[in-house]
Order: structure tokens, then C-alpha cells, then sequence
């Protein structure tokens, strides 16, 4: 950097400095006495340019350390610039802007204004004094001297320096800093090393500077040339070879020789003897019998002759009439099923029915179902157990980042290197033309520029038209029909809807906390003792010390981290066991499960100890379950507002406000002064606030909770509830409500308030659960308020 103090006094500093719009440029460092265009794109810097033409059209250009910054902070941007005169602007059709600038002098920054705040930046800098001239004539014709002879050999290797520079040099040479700064701006320097020349003050500092960056360039230039060579050299050997070669065929074709040496006859015949053998649809022998013919007459080293063999081995190799044949037991399948998942009896129903449609049909076409849930709940699993019930193979393609869309239709065989799409290519590895096949997360698909695989989808999965279905690398018809697709995904939203369209949907909730402990108990403690190589003798979980693994280590919608936490207790045992050699019972216990798992990680919801006013238990539904949700609210003097807290969604809190609304125009039926609005607020809070929540569920909770703080009234602890409100009292039907009573019932809540409409839903909750709760269905507020609130204290 220039050290400024040496040209001026400290005081003189401010007077000198001067304010300029400023320009940051990324990829370029102007000198004075040179024009060069610019391009401007960022609205910052257009406005800049703008502000400048309004005046004397002066602009100060500062150079991007980081070039690749596109919004770049102060730190990013060189202290030195350079003062330059906008000679000609001009708007171009994409709102870019072309300005053409002229440097007039360097200039050292003092202050920039308005950089991150305003429309554009302004800098105060000061001027530079530039040293003109080398004093010592004997010195300043050396160095110019010196400069020009390296700056000639430069030109005439590299070719890239225009002819008429060459020429014009010698006019200028008296300017020894416009000599130099012309020669700079003409070669190809790093951006920090041209920068380091405008920085630096002393002429003769400047020319050494100058040559030892021509002589660095010289060398760079002298080995990417000698790289080009040796390229160029391997190129004219293969050429040579090539044309050889084909003045060999030429020379056997004239004397009447075979053109077809042993090697290829050799290929040619064991081709031809698997096609004998391969059983082809009639398209696929007529296609393979041309490709063949094609093959003979070919050149063994041409790249050609191994484009055809590979395409021909491709065909031969797929599995056209190989089928999985094994009789079909429903009870077998139905069993084997059962063993391998808990619930999940949607799936399991769906297919039998298409097992025992089979047994009775001989040709059916397969079914495309999607299973969708959260992770964690056997989507993928569940598709290998089917193919075991059904006793097919598995094959699996995973479309997660899946973006081209030759993946699943695969290359036209004019590019180098193509290959079938992973239809094909799996169907290949499994050898059978009816496997189960699972397409996984086929929600995580995305498209680019090279096509949209969601659509190249849609004929593999319609049983319509993927029994003709058509890769680009085969191009000829395969039958798909005969394939069980299984797809998975995470949501429905992220799958276009013709595809959605194409598949039966089978959802799949997450497991609620009984179903949970039934799987880790049957089947998750079993496999995890035999992984970790331990009996079932030697270690015993308590029903207790499970639920407290999935309560207070876990949340989930599935079983993956339960499993894990299950994995980490046994792993901790088998340490103690091989360090102290006892093999003695061990039994994990909620009581001892702080000291393989450490501190909980979770809560669950807690009760309050005794009725409390204006605080109801509400119910909520997520991916991991039910939960239980408290709601608080209290009035203060003030104007009548209410407000509401806890990161609540816009559902969430119209629900808040029509509940408000209901307890105004309810306020004399329910001993509520008429006209407390005008001097009492209301705070409505739902606790845990960095979570989010949404939905109308929640309605007569904010409800009763309001009721409650304006009458007085205690709401009974153990009660919850779950329902929408509507303006009129009406309490209408809400979804997820298994999960829900299951959080309730595991939160030690005795009674739940529910919709009337909600009833049938009941029976996907477990006996046991049934009747431990006190489930009361109710139609209207005034139903709600009557259960929930304690008797008023007269």
C-alpha cells in the first residue's frame, strides 16, 4: 500500500480529499490513460453510474479482492483506485448498462459512504501524485529499454498483443508512467499483481516491478505451450495408427483376404451362438440380427465395432420371458408379512387382495402403489417383505437428487459412453422380467436443463402404456407389466400430479407410542441382541424402561432412533461384559436407563398439580406423534386487545380470534360482563415458543382457556381436548386423533373432549386405551364448558 503521509501533512488530508460515486469492478484494474468498457449489472452500480453522468461525469473504480463476491462487503474492495471519466453509456435490451471509462488518476481511499444503506456508494479519496519520469536519464533509458526487449519477445510468442501497440511504444516512452501503465493493462497479470502496480508510488519501483511480471508471464506462456505440444504430438500418433490401419483393410480387401481377423471372427461367432440360444421377442431378434451383420463387417480396433458387441450383449443379457414362478399362498404370504412388520395394515391388505386376484387371474398387471409417510416407518422395508411374501426378487433404484431424465430412460447410443437407464440396468442385474421393484423417494426428484425424470416417470408407471415401454438406448419395446412398483415417499406435495395420478396411494402415519413399544419389544430388542452378539437370557428390557427410551430419547414419527438408542444400551453392556468377563442378568429399567443413555433429551407433556385458572391441556398432532399442548391465558386492565403467542401459525391464530369472538357475543350467558372488552386485554400463549404450530385444532381450548380467565372458573387437570370452533359454538372434527388420545393417555390425562363427528375414528385406538379414558363427544361450546370448567364458587 502507498504510504500517503510521505506526499502530505496529516492536517492537509481532509482538504485534499475529494467525493466521488464509486464503481466496484470484479474481474478488471484500470490505469490511468486507458479506456476500456465495462459491464454493469448490479443496481448499486448502475445507480452510481447514473449519479455521475447527472454531474461531471467523474467516477472512482475500485477493484474486488474477491471477484467472485457478488455482493461485496467494504473489506472485500482495495484501499487504491482509480479516478476515471465516463466518455460514453449505454442500456442494454437485458438492463445491463455499457459504460465506456477513461483513467485519469489514481486515488487512495479515505471514506466510503452509503455502502451498505443507501441507493449507492460515494468515496472521499485523495489523489495520488504520480511520479512521471525516472530523474536519471542513463537509468530511465535502461529500464525502458530493458522493458521494451521483454515486452517484445512477449508479443511475438504469444501473438495476442495488436501490431499497432508495437508501433506506437516508441511515442511514448518519454511517459514513463503512461508507458508503464499502457504495458500493464495489455498483459494477461493476476489481479492482485496489476493492482500492486497501481499501488505502488516510485517510477522506477514500478518498471522493475513491471519486468519481473513480463518475465514471470514469459515462462507460464513457455510451458502451456510446450503442454500443447505433447498434446498435439499424442493426437497426430493416434491419427497415424487410424490411417494406417485402414490402409492395411484396403491392401487385404485388394488381395482378397478375409477383412475380418481371428479375434473378431472369434467374438462374432460366440454372438451368434447366444442369440441361437436367447429366447427374443420378434423385434429384439430381427434388431440383434442387423446389429450382428453390422459387427462382422467391421474393424476390431474401431471404436464402432465396441459400441455394437455392448449393444448386443445388453439385449442378450436382459431377462425378456425369465419370470419368479412360485405358487401362490395367501396364508404364507399373509404370515410372512405379519413376522416382518408390525401394523401397518392398509399396505398388507392391499397386497393380499392383489395376491388372491392373482391366484385366480393368470395374467394381471401389476399394480403401482406409493406408500407415503415419514421417515422411519418401513416404506422401504415393507416393499422387501412383499417381494418375499410373493417370492419374487427385489431391486431397488433410488431417485433421491435424481435430475436427468436419461436415468431412467437411458442414452440414445450416439453419445460416447451411453448406457440404458437404471430400468433396464436393474432389470439386467436381477435376471427376472417380474421383480418387486421399489422406486425410492420418488418426492426428492428434481429437473435441470438436461429434462425432468418425473416425466420420463410416467410411462413406467402407467399400466397402460409401460407394457410398450421404450428406453432410448434399446429402442426397441419392453414389456413392463409384469412388475409389482412399489414408490415411496416422504409427502405427496413434491410429486407432480399427472405422476400422483398413476399410483394407488397408500399412507402410512407415524407409529404411535404403543405401536412403538410392540415393535421394540417384537422385533427391534431381538435383532439388536443378535447384532451386538449378546442372549436374551442375559438382558431383559421392562415394559417401563422402553416407553422411557421412547418418551424421553427419542421423537419420531418412526422407529429409526428408538433403534439406535436400543443399539447404544446394548453396545454399553457388551463393554462391561467383556471388561469384567461376568456374564450376569442384566435388566434395563427406566430407573437405569440415566446411565447407558445419560440425560433425557425430550419432555413430555407435564400435568399441572392442581385445577388451575385460564390453563387448558389441548391436544396436537406431528410427524412424531401426539403431544400434549398447554394453553394459557390472562386478562389485564387495558383497551380491549388481545393478543397471541408461541409461534402460532395464521390457522392457528383465526382460531384464537374466533374463539375470542364466541366468548363476546356469548358474555351474558356465560356471567361475563357484556362490555369487558373495553378495559380488559387478553394474552393467549401456547408455551414451548421457538417451536412452530398451526392448525384449527386447538379452537375450544383457546376457548375454555378464555372462559376460564374471565369467569374465574378452574379447569379440571385431567381433562384435554381437541376441536375446531366455529363462530356459533359449533365444535367440528379434527384429524389425527389416534395419535392425539394416545398422548393423552400416556400424559395420565383421565377424560378428553372430542367432536361428535369424531366418533367413528375411535376405533383405531387400542381396547386398553379405550377404557382407561373418559371420552366425551360434544357438539356445542356450551358442552365443552360444562365438562371442562369447575363449578362456580358462589
Amino acid at each position: 500500500m502507498i504510504n500517503i503521509s510521505k506526499f502530505f501533512h496529516s492536517d492537509d488530508l481532509d482538504d485534499l480529499c475529494e467525493e466521488l460515486p464509486m464503481l466496484p469492478l470484479r474481474d478488471i484494474v484500470l490505469f490511468p490513460h486507458i479506456s476500456v468498457p465495462v459491464f454493469v449489472g448490479r443496481s448499486k452500480s448502475v445507480k452510481a453510474l447514473s449519479r455521475a453522468m447527472a454531474g461531471d461525469k467523474r467516477v472512482f473504480l475500485v477493484t474486488q479482492s474477491r471477484p467472485d463476491a457478488v455482493k461485496p462487503t467494504i473489506s472485500d474492495l482495495y484501499h487504491t483506485g482509480t479516478e476515471a471519466l465516463i466518455t460514453q453509456l449505454l442500456k442494454l435490451p437485458d438492463g445491463t448498462v455499457k459504460a465506456l471509462v477513461e483513467g485519469l488518476r489514481r486515488g487512495k481511499i479515505r471514506s466510503i459512504h452509503g455502502y451498505e444503506h443507501e441507493d449507492y456508494a460515494t468515496v472521499k479519496f485523495i489523489p495520488l501524485p504520480d511520479e512521471q519520469f525516472i530523474p536519471d536519464i542513463s537509468r530511465a533509458e535502461a529500464a525502458i529499454r530493458t522493458v521494451t526487449e521483454e515486452f517484445e519477445k512477449y508479443a511475438r510468442e504469444s501473438g495476442s498483443i495488436p501490431k499497432n501497440l508495437l508501433r506506437n511504444l516508441g511515442t511514448i516512452a518519454h511517459e514513463h508512467s503512461k508507458y508503464v501503465d499502457i504495458i500493464a493493462s495489455h498483459m494477461p497479470f493476476k489481479l492482485k499483481d496489476k493492482q500492486m502496480l497501481l499501488e505502488t508510488s516510485s517510477i522506477e519501483d514500478r518498471f522493475l516491478l513491471l519486468l519481473k511480471l513480463i518475465e514471470e508471464e514469459r515462462e507460464v506462456f513457455a510451458m502451456s505451450q510446450k503442454i500443447k505440444g505433447r498434446v498435439k504430438d499424442q493426437m497426430e500418433r493416434l491419427n497415424k495408427r487410424h490411417y494406417l490401419s485402414e490402409q492395411m483393410k484396403a491392401i487385404r480387401k485388394e488381395m482378397g483376404e478375409d477383412e475380418n481377423d481371428a479375434e473378431t471372427s472369434e467374438e462374432y461367432k460366440e454372438l451368434e451362438k447366444k442369440i441361437k440360444k436367447k429366447r427374443l421377442p420378434r423385434e429384439a431378434a430381427s434388431v440383434v440380427r442387423t446389429e450382428l451383420e453390422k459387427f462382422k463387417k467391421m474393424s476390431p480396433m474401431s471404436s464402432e465395432a465396441t459400441v455394437v458387441r455392448n449393444y448386443i450383449e445388453c439385449i442378450l443379457a436382459l431377462p425378456w420371458y425369465r419370470k419368479s414362478r412360485k405358487k401362490i399362498d395367501i396364508d404364507d404370504a399373509e404370515s410372512i408379512l405379519e413376522s416382518d412388520h408390525y401394523g401397518l395394515e392398509k399396505p398388507k391388505e392391499r397386497i393380499l387382495e392383489y395376491l388372491a386376484v392373482q391366484a385366480l387371474v393368470k395374467k394381471i398387471r401389476g399394480p403401482i402403489l406409493c406408500l407415503v409417510g415419514p421417515p422411519g416407518v418401513g416404506k422401504t422395508s415393507l416393499a422387501r417383505s412383499v417381494a418375499r411374501a410373493m417370492g419374487r426378487t427385489f431391486a431397488r433404484i433410488s431417485l433421491g437428487g435424481v435430475r436427468d431424465e436419461a436415468e431412467i430412460r437411458g442414452h440414445r447410443r450416439t453419445y460416447i459412453g451411453a448406457m440404458p437407464g437404471k430400468i433396464i440396468q436393474t432389470l439386467r442385474k436381477t435376471g427376472y422380467s417380474n421383480p418387486v421393484f421399489c422406486l425410492d423417494e420418488v418426492d426428492k426428484m428434481s429437473t435441470d436443463f438436461r429434462g425432468d425424470p418425473s416425466s420420463a416417470l410416467l410411462e413406467v408407471l402407467d399400466p397402460e402404456q409401460n407394457q410398450t415401454f421404450s428406453d432410448h438406448y434399446l429402442d426397441i419395446e419392453y414389456d413392463l407389466s409384469d412388475i409389482l412398483f412399489i414408490t415411496t415417499a416422504n409427502t405427496l406435495h413434491d410429486i407432480p400430479a399427472p405422476l400422483q395420478d398413476r399410483m394407488e396411494v397408500i399412507r402410512i402415519a407415524g407409529y404411535t407410542e404403543y405401536e412403538k413399544k410392540q415393535i421394540a419389544q417384537g422385533y427391534l430388542i431381538p435383532r439388536q441382541l443378535e447384532q451386538n452378539g449378546l442372549k436374551d437370557d442375559l438382558i431383559s428390557f421392562s415394559e417401563d424402561g422402553v416407553l422411557e427410551i421412547i418418551r424421553k430419547y427419542t421423537r419420531e414419527a418412526g422407529v429409526r432412533n428408538l433403534e439406535r438408542e436400543i443399539s447404544s444400551v446394548l453396545r454399553k453392556v457388551a463393554r462391561k461384559i467383556v471388561k469384567t468377563g461376568e456374564y450376569k442378568q442384566y435388566h434395563i429399567s427406566a430407573e437405569s436407563l440415566f446411565g447407558y443413555l445419560g440425560k433425557p433429551r425430550f419432555r413430555n407433556g407435564i400435568l399441572e398439580k392442581e385445577d388451575r385458572v385460564g390453563i387448558v391441556n389441548g391436544l396436537a398432532w406431528t410427524q412424531a406423534g401426539g403431544e400434549l399442548l398447554t394453553i394459557e391465558t390472562v386478562t389485564m386492565p387495558g383497551k380491549g386487545a388481545v393478543s397471541v403467542t408461541g409461534k402460532l401459525g395464521d390457522v392457528m391464530k383465526e382460531s384464537a380470534g374466533a374463539a375470542v369472538s364466541y366468548v363476546r357475543s356469548r358474555s351474558g350467558k356465560l356471567g361475563i360482563k357484556e362490555d369487558f372488552y373495553k378495559d380488559i386485554d387478553i394474552h393467549i400463549h401456547v408455551p414451548e415458543g421457538a417451536i412452530p404450530k398451526d392448525g384449527p385444532s386447538a379452537g375450544i381450548a383457546m376457548c375454555t382457556a378464555v372462559v376460564s380467565a374471565l369467569t374465574g372458573r378452574a379447569v379440571r387437570r385431567k381433562t384435554a381436548m381437541t376441536g375446531e370452533i366455529t363462530l356459533r359454538g359449533r365444535v367440528i372434527p379434527v384429524g389425527g386423533l389416534k395419535e392425539k388420545l394416545i398422548a393423552a393417555h400416556a400424559c395420565g390425562i383421565s377424560q378428553v373432549i372430542i367432536s361428535r363427528d369424531n366418533e367413528k375414528d375411535i376405533s383405531e385406538l387400542p381396547e386398553s386405551i379405550q377404557k382407561e379414558l373418559d371420552i366425551f363427544f360434544v357438539e356445542s361450546m356450551e358442552e365443552v364448558l360444562e365438562t371442562a370448567l369447575s363449578p362456580a364458587i358462589i
